[in-house]
């Protein structure tokens, strides 16, 4: 073995030697055959404001390339996408700056986005609907280095739920999927919930996911969505939201009515109090329906937050919880588990994280943000 491995050292060493003596004595390689590229902004252009405001808050501060011009490299291909319009390309991109990048950099320290942060944004205009299953994309984390947000010509920016849901929240699920990426998260968090993921059909779930101990339907899907969704939900919804949630997740479900009154599938129906509107809120499936046959055979059909013909509003009884799962318990382990790890792994607190974020959210003026852009020389 010692001979063999003397002859093959010989043969290596005859091999790189002619290979050196061959690269001494090849020319000098010529001018590069790529042409340059003008990376200069012009102050003429439509875009210019917006061009100088990425640059300065975003290539220059944090090495992140912030595309919303969409070029067709960046995508894929298998999807029909359309670009981002410019007036919602300026919104997004302020909006990530103060609700994504400034809170990281007050909670954290700036070296942390500069270090862990993606290095493409990429904005498209519309979602990216799956052929197969019909559910459609809003965000996408790819290997640690960029997030695309879709859907952003269907902004309305007064309409601070759905903003909240679609991008916002779609803005820390995805960095909570590149920390992660980074350094996984612990294992104990995918035993909270073995057997209750549905990959295939989560879609089709609704709000009794709370009851099992999912934030979301998506979370229900597997374990590192659920990972990602629970981080983002914790840190963006509301004190009301949060609380509304928990409170289904305590809450009992079925799937098939045991009330001889009630003609539909469905699950815990209640009315929850509101008094900024003149009915309450219901939980409650779209396809509740209250059936009523008075003494004479007159039957009633009565929707959700209908009331009945003498003005009393319908009454539903909560459905017994008897899936043995505690939904809010679930949910608050999972919290404390990310808690853990943003602290062991990232030294950050995500309670703070979500201080900040609460206080952003609440309390910023649109126009304020995009005198950003707009005041720019």
């Amino acid at each position: 073995m010692k001979k063999i491995k003397y002859y093959i050292s010989a043969l290596l060493l005859v091999a790189v030697t002619a290979m050196s003596l061959s690269s001494c004595s090849e020319e000098k390689l010529g001018d590069t055959i790529f042409p340059d590229v003008d990376e200069s902004l012009d102050p003429t252009s439509y875009s210019y404001q917006l061009d100088k405001f990425l640059r300065t808050n975003y290539l220059e501060k944090y090495n992140l390339t912030f595309l919303y011009k969409m070029p067709d490299i960046s995508t894929n291909m298998n999807y029909n996408l359309v670009p981002a319009t410019y007036s919602n390309s300026v919104d997004l991109a302020v909006l990530c700056k103060h609700l994504w990048f400034d809170v990281y950099d007050e909670v954290a320290g700036e070296e942390f986005l500069k270090t862990y942060g993606p290095r493409i944004i990429l904005l498209i205009g519309s979602p990216a609907i799956n052929p197969t299953s019909g559910s459609e994309t809003v965000g996408l984390a790819e290997g640690g280095i960029k997030i695309s947000l879709f859907k952003v010509n269907s902004m309305n920016i007064n309409d601070f739920n759905t903003m909240n849901e679609l991008y916002f929240h779609t803005m820390h699920h995805e960095f909570a999927h590149i920390l992660h990426q980074t350094k996984t998260y612990p294992s104990e968090f995918n035993t909270i919930s073995v057997g209750r993921y549905d990959v295939n059909n989560w879609q089709y779930r609704g709000n009794e996911v709370n009851s099992l101990g999912f934030v979301t339907s998506y979370a229900s899907s597997e374990y590192r969505e659920d990972f990602a969704e629970t981080i983002a939900c914790f840190i963006v919804y509301t004190d009301t939201q949060w609380n509304r949630m928990m409170e289904l997740a305590s809450r009992g479900w079925a799937t098939a009515a045991s009330d001889d009154d009630l003609d539909a599938v469905y699950y815990s129906f209640y009315y929850y109090p509101n008094n900024d509107a003149e009915q309450d809120l219901v939980y409650a499936e779209e396809r509740y329906v209250v059936t009523v046959t008075d003494e004479d055979g007159t039957v009633h059909k009565y929707y959700r937050n209908d009331r009945d013909k003498d003005g009393n509003r319908i009454v539903v009884y909560d459905v017994e919880d008897k899936d043995g799962i505690d939904g809010s318990e679930a949910i608050l382990q999972k919290v404390q588990i990310a808690r853990e790890w943003f602290r062991t792994a990232w030294n950050v607190d995500l309670d703070a994280l979500r201080e900040e974020v609460q206080t952003r959210q609440a309390s910023y003026d649109i126009n304020t943000l995009r005198k950003w852009v707009y005041d720019l020389q």
